[in-house]
């Protein structure tokens, strides 16, 4: 069995410590084997709020890590930095890709930079990038499970959430999914959630499910939630047996500063 943990819109700079050492704790109670990082690291991608969020990742002790950067991980008021090197900070900190890949042997984790310096908020997957995704999920192999992992949603159930939504998301799932997608990971609305992608107004052509992350540790919570985070759980079957994970979503629970358990999902998959 190997455990992916799935954190997101950390907002360094809004960061809560009693969280923050909650998350510690979880880690070394459930020792994950990847760490998948959605992206908005920091509030204002400051070299001080990259480093900080940098330390939390290293003291969780996690061996294989994919970060993304989000929309709040460009600058915002720097308006130089902003056009001349965008993710300079980000890169300092959580380089040297901004299209990383992770692979074990149970998992192919590919990161998609959806963030883009010319747009404030709304993020986009060009063509390119689908092709690019698609040709390495293709070439996976038969016992990992495999995962694309965007900043911005690639499917809501909310429709005052449609305007958040992925540009470009439509295609890029139907044809992640034609090459062997299992999960979408992604983040930005603060909002956990997971959505059944053949259940949709455009169904994918085979089992493959849109997973979403709330805010980890910042004290940025939205409707209604609390700071939230996602294990991953997979076990490898033999060939011709169903493949399936399972989900699982840990809240923070104040009055207990930790997080634990509210929701656990086993996601049938192709």
């Amino acid at each position: 069995m190997s455990i992916l943990l799935h954190i997101s819109d950390t907002h360094f700079g809004t960061e809560q410590p009693r969280v923050v050492a909650a998350l510690e704790v979880l880690a070394r109670e459930r020792l994950p084997d990847v760490l998948v990082f959605s992206g908005d690291i920091t509030q204002r991608a400051r070299p001080a709020q990259f480093a900080a969020a940098r330390r939390l990742c290293d003291r969780l002790g996690i061996a294989r890590m994919l970060p993304l950067p989000g929309n709040h991980d460009i600058p915002l008021f720097d308006v130089l930095s902003r056009v001349a090197r965008p993710y300079g900070n980000y890169l300092n900190a959580f380089g040297p890709r901004l299209d990383p890949t992770l692979e074990t042997d149970d998992f192919l984790v590919i990161g998609v930079n959806t963030t883009r310096a010319s747009r404030h908020v709304n993020g986009e997957v060009s063509p390119d990038q689908v092709r690019r995704v698609a040709n390495q999920l293709q070439a996976a192999r038969p016992r990992q499970l495999r995962i694309v992992v965007t900043h911005q949603p690639a499917a809501v159930f909310r429709a005052e959430d449609e305007h958040d939504r992925l540009r470009g998301a439509d295609p890029a799932l139907q044809a992640w999914s034609q090459a062997g997608a299992d999960l979408v990971l992604g983040g930005h609305i603060h909002l956990p959630y997971v959505l059944d992608l053949r259940d949709r107004p455009q169904p994918t052509p085979r089992p493959m499910w849109c997973v979403q992350a709330g805010t980890a540790v910042s004290s940025r919570v939205r409707h209604g939630t609390c700071n939230s985070v996602n294990l991953v759980h997979w076990d490898a079957v033999s060939p011709g047996q169903q493949r399936r994970c399972r989900l699982e979503r840990c809240d923070y629970q104040p009055e207990k500063s930790w997080f634990e358990t509210v929701q656990s999902d086993w996601l049938g998959l192709g």
